[in-house]
Formats: structure tokens, C-alpha cells, sequence
């Protein structure tokens, strides 16, 4: 019997971790990261996912003669929003494990 308790407490558990991760799945999609480079030359707007959902670009720093510096723009906007897309995820994973006491995703 004290068996049996045990199994309904870990599934009771196994739930509400399911129901935890479930809503930091969704607040990593309603979560906005903006970022720019080239003092907003370039701007890319996206989820904590991550997942992509605009890319901006001034009309001034189109340049024929100079795509590598546009690339590069792009690079370094998409490249800083990732970062703090991570972070968000990062937060939200130690969120999700503050009641886990799993060593290393905990406090």
C-alpha cells in the first residue's frame, strides 16, 4: 500500500510539471525580444523560442556596394536577439525546476 502512494504522488508530481512546462512553453512565445545593430540600422523582432518574427532594415544602409556590411548587420541583430532568447529560456527552465531539487537546474 505505501507503494501505491508513493506511484500516486509521483504521477500527481509528473502532472504538475507538465502543467509547469506548459506555461513556460507559453510565456516563451508571448515573450517579445527586440534587437538592433548599426544604432538601429537593422532591427529584428522575435519570440523566446526562439522563432523569428520580423527583420527591419533602414533603406540608408542598403548599399549594392557593400552587402557584407549589411549581412553583417543582420548577423549581429539576429545574433543578440538569440542571446536573450536564451536567457529567457534559461529563466524560465530554472522557473520550471525550482521544485524539482534536481542538482545544477535548482537555486
Amino acid at each position: 500500500m505505501a507503494q501505491r502512494g508513493m506511484n500516486q504522488n509521483m504521477m500527481k508530481q509528473i502532472q504538475q510539471l507538465q502543467g509547469r512546462i506548459a506555461k513556460a512553453q507559453e510565456a516563451l512565445q508571448e515573450t517579445t525580444i527586440e534587437a538592433s545593430s548599426g544604432g538601429g540600422a537593422v532591427a529584428v523582432v522575435m519570440n523566446a523560442q526562439p522563432k523569428l518574427n520580423s527583420i527591419t532594415i533602414q533603406p540608408e544602409v542598403v548599399d549594392a556596394s557593400d552587402v557584407e556590411m549589411l549581412q553583417d548587420l543582420i548577423l549581429a541583430a539576429v545574433n543578440e536577439a538569440l542571446e536573450q532568447a536564451r536567457a529567457s529560456q534559461m529563466q524560465q527552465l530554472a522557473g520550471v525546476a525550482g521544485g524539482l531539487n534536481i542538482p545544477g537546474l535548482t537555486g
